[in-house]
């Protein structure tokens, strides 16, 4: 049996005092909500807080706020966003994502900045301590030497959430919370490609909601590749958002990859599409394109190489549902679950 380490626990009642906690009590405190990834990884002793801020019980951060946009806040579960209205039918990318994490039960649980902030996976990582120590630590946790890439300088453990990518697609901006002010910053800015320092947020941020900004003529989709139908983590995700003119014409696009690197990947698919349509050969060239920025590393499950062939085709798959495709017995097919 894997055991929880020794930890001070605090239950704050309101995000103020949260942050003025994790002030006092300096780096070695945390935050835990529905606890899916930490409480795992402090059993495992991935992480070892001396001091627990739980901020499951605070209202503020549920709260869900039409206006210009859609605002959620962090700590909806995943299986409020997903039976949110305004989230299903305006930013269906959203809704694809919050979906397919783990199993209902996780999304009962599970929260949506903690899926935002969830940690990066390796397969020399992710295991128990006494794995770890038999074939000596990675350089993640208590080691030196990147077992994945023996030479690299810096950590290569890979994004794993499914709803960031799709948030970055939709245009997402975040709020962060500390004793000190609050600051808001693009989605895509709160990621650094390293396995380690996989986010800007500071320890005694709070991430405390999301801004999306309106949907008006936008179409999204989010696809996702793992071994299982149910619970695995991605292996590969891919979001599209497209915005065209009434002719047809793309007037604004972004593509997120995730997986594939040590943060989302947003690529350049605005400038490849800006001025065409989506024709089928369009599509196939943009998607081309976009793969070339997926350099997978052999840390997380199924065959390197095959991961990277499949992208071309699940950049297509996105775009062909953004553009109005019945993607239904394909997403059956892949996802295993009906969307």
């Amino acid at each position: 049996m894997m055991r929880m380490p020794w930890f001070r626990w605090h239950a704050p009642k309101s995000v103020a005092e949260a942050a003025t906690i994790l002030a006092d009590e300096g780096p070695q405190a945390m935050l835990i909500a529905g606890g899916t990834d930490l409480v795992p990884n402090m059993k495992r002793r991935h992480q070892e807080p001396a001091a627990l801020v739980a901020l499951r019980g605070l209202g503020e951060l549920k709260r869900i706020a039409n206006g210009a946009g859609l605002t959620l806040g962090a700590g909806l579960t995943l299986a409020e966003v997903v039976e949110s209205r305004s989230v299903r039918e305006n930013y269906r990318a959203l809704y694809h994502a919050a979906a397919q994490v783990a199993t209902p039960q996780l999304r009962n649980m599970g929260t949506l900045g903690g899926n935002v902030c969830l940690d990066t996976r390796c397969t020399y990582y992710n295991q128990s301590y006494e794995w770890r120590k038999a074939i000596d630590f990675c350089m993640k946790k208590d080691g030196e030497t990147c077992w994945v890439a023996t030479a690299s300088k810096r950590c290569v453990a890979v994004s794993s959430t499914d709803t960031a990518p799709a948030l970055i697609a939709l245009g997402a901006k975040v709020r962060l919370v500390s004793a000190e002010g609050t600051r808001e910053l693009d989605l895509a800015d709160l990621y650094a490609n390293d396995g380690m320092e996989y986010l800007t947020r500071r320890p005694d941020e709070i991430l405390t909601e999301i801004a999306l900004p309106a949907a008006s003529g936008w179409k999204s989709a989010y696809w996702k590749l793992r071994r299982r139908g149910s619970f695995d983590f991605p292996v590969l995700g891919v979001a599209a958002a497209v915005r065209a003119a009434p002719d047809g014409t793309v007037e604004d696009a972004r593509i997120v990859l995730g997986a594939v690197a040590s943060r989302p990947i947003l690529t350049k698919a605005g400038e490849l599409l800006a001025g065409k349509r989506l024709t089928d050969e369009v599509i196939e060239e943009v998607a081309a394109k976009v793969a070339s920025r997926a350099k997978p590393m052999d840390n997380t499950d199924l065959e390197i190489y095959w991961r990277k062939e499949v992208v071309p085709a699940f950049v297509g798959y996105a775009l062909r549902e953004a553009r109005g495709d019945d993607m239904r017995a394909t997403r059956m097919r892949i996802a295993r679950q009906a969307l």
